[in-house]
């Protein structure tokens, strides 16, 4: 069986290297921005999917919520299981995969922490599998990359230097993906990664939702919560209701 991209690069340390200046800040504006919006409370069960290394599962604990979060990286579950209590838990999960039936008040898969499958069904599948996870009257938040401006702006190469490691970055348009080639040495060892994200277009996320029953409440542009525009929001944020 063919090994996914995703099961490795996610796993190893130098993921975590090349992407270790993620903005906390930031992922906390989005949090209490929704919060503000939705009205969390600590009375609600929430599930944070493909949650990485729970950042943003552990700060919705700190505001009280019962939280649980899933991802398919082993490394990454590892790491934010020593941060776990009584309403903060974390499991490896695949996506495509029902985790608990008809038992969260609302689903977040944030940082675009989706379109890593390679085809349609998986695509729908993983979206079918998180609206059978919440309760009727629940809310499914996704937030994704901006699919039309990342296409236009897309910077060809790009270095980086962090920790004493060069990493050198290749970015390209390919079959409907973005594909992102990651080459650096480390150990005197060369390695050689991809990722592989579909730029997924707002009608093909719509057909997606019609599929897994999910109707669209609210589109956001970016962390503030502000308007969509497709010629200058840097995200799509979907607020989805079952």
């Amino acid at each position: 069986m063919k090994t996914e991209w995703f099961s490795t690069w996610f796993d190893s340390p130098y993921y975590h290297i090349l992407y270790k200046s993620r903005d906390v800040k930031e992922a906390q504006l989005l949090i209490d921005n929704l919060t503000d919006l939705l009205n969390f409370s600590p009375e609600h069960r929430l599930m944070d999917l493909a949650c990485g290394k729970g950042r943003h599962a552990i700060y919705l604990n700190q505001k009280g919520l019962d939280v649980v979060g899933l991802d398919l990286s082993q490394q990454s579950i590892e790491h934010a299981q020593q941060f776990q209590n009584d309403r903060l838990h974390f499991y490896v999960h695949d996506m495509r995969e029902i985790f608990e039936e008809r038992s969260f008040d609302f689903i977040l898969n944030l940082f675009t922490s989706f379109g890593y499958l390679e085809t349609e069904q998986e695509n729908i599948k993983s979206f079918q599998s998180a609206a059978r996870s919440l309760k009727k009257g629940g809310v499914f938040v996704m937030d994704f990359f901006n699919t039309s401006l990342v296409i236009r702006d897309l910077v060809a190469f790009q270095e980086k230097e962090i920790e004493g490691i060069n990493f050198r970055i290749n970015k390209k348009i390919e079959d409907g993906f973005i594909l992102k080639d990651i080459e650096f040495t480390a150990n005197d060892h060369h390695y050689h990664f991809q990722e592989k994200v579909k730029a997924i277009s707002l009608e093909s996320f719509t057909q997606y939702f019609q599929a897994a029953g999910l109707s669209l409440k609210y589109l956001f542009g970016n962390y503030a919560l502000a308007p969509f525009s497709e010629e200058s929001s840097p995200r799509m944020i979907f607020v989805l209701e079952k």
